[in-house]
């Protein structure tokens, strides 16, 4: 009987919903205050072409390939980065020479891949130094104990 069958699929979709596990990440941030808020969305803009740059350096991709990444790494978790946020970034980065696109065809549909350039490599290879040397010459290792406390990285 159609009226059974429809009934069981309700009955499975609230099942479910019931059985879907709470993100512990993103009630934290949900119940955050809007000015906490903030500053984390600040601090993820501020490391965002950062970000951009080396997920670049690690293999050539395609905007939307970036996009996904980000949201499945987000401590948001909850939509995806929009496109008015990454293709900005990388035309940016584009237009200062640390990427370069190509576009490719992939079935019907055009697509852009994006790769670092030698000025790109250049230029994470200098945050790189700046932050080691940052390090090696701070005597009370502010960089090492911000790290470690915030993020539960050791640098060391």
């Amino acid at each position: 009987m159609p009226g059974n069958n429809l009934n069981s699929k309700d009955n499975s979709n609230k099942n479910s919903v019931k059985n879907k596990k709470k993100d512990p990440c993103a009630e934290n941030i949900k119940n955050l205050a809007e000015a906490d808020k903030k500053i984390i969305g600040g601090l993820m803009k501020a490391f965002g072409k950062i970000m951009i740059l080396w997920l670049i350096s690690k293999k050539r991709q395609h905007g939307y390939e970036i996009m996904t990444q980000i949201h499945k790494s987000s401590p948001y978790n909850k939509k995806m980065p929009s496109a008015s946020m990454i293709y900005p970034v990388l035309h940016d980065l584009e237009k200062k020479g640390m990427i370069c696109g190509a576009w490719e065809k992939q079935g019907k549909r055009r697509v852009k891949y994006y790769a670092i350039t030698a000025d790109g490599e250049k230029n994470l290879e200098n945050i790189r130094k700046i932050a080691q040397c940052n390090r090696e010459h701070d005597n009370i290792n502010i960089w090492d104990e911000f790290m470690d406390d915030l993020f539960g990285y050791k640098t060391r």
